[in-house]
């Protein structure tokens, strides 16, 4: 069980750190930033009960906003996701998510599912995350299209991390 609790600790700081030190200062076409970070989020087990996933994604998004300047913002987009993944996660079930030991990953549970998972939890966040730093509705379709281009971004290098970084057991 310790084991399970320094990978997760581990995993918190180098997402945080890969985020700040390196994605922070990417930008694709001028605007497109992907923020991986959030798969720490998509990771976590699922037996983690929905309080400590609340305060994990906001330690999370506080800690990327320290670093990034971002006053909060993070943070909310966070606990945001946070709370809406549960109900993605019984949204699109697997009967193997159940069983013990099993992570929401592409090793244990596929792509397809994955894909899915990922794809609405990233779109969720961005779009949190866009709309809060824009913080008006005038310019409403450029953000969301600005979230839509960086939701793909985003999801294609958790996807690429994923097939890079976890193997199948």
């Amino acid at each position: 069980m310790s084991n399970q609790y320094i990978r997760i600790s581990s995993r918190f700081v180098i997402l945080i750190l890969v985020q700040v030190l390196l994605l922070n200062n990417i930008h694709f076409l001028g605007y497109i930033n992907p923020y991986v970070y959030i798969l720490f989020i998509l990771l976590l087990p699922f037996e983690t009960k929905r309080g400590v996933l609340l305060i994990l994604a906001f330690a999370l998004g506080l800690s990327v906003d320290f670093f990034s300047n971002s006053l909060g913002i993070h943070a909310a987009a966070c606990v945001f996701t946070a709370f809406f993944r549960p109900w993605v996660m019984s949204l699109i079930t697997s009967r193997k998510e159940y069983e013990p030991g099993v992570e929401p990953s592409i090793a244990d549970l596929g792509f397809q599912w994955f894909f899915m998972y990922s794809l609405i939890l990233v779109s969720l966040h961005h779009l949190m995350l866009f709309l809060l730093e824009i913080f008006r509705f005038s310019n409403f379709f450029s953000t969301l299209g600005h979230s839509v281009l960086n939701t793909l971004f985003t999801v294609l290098f958790i996807i690429l991390i994923q097939y890079i970084f976890y193997r199948k057991k």
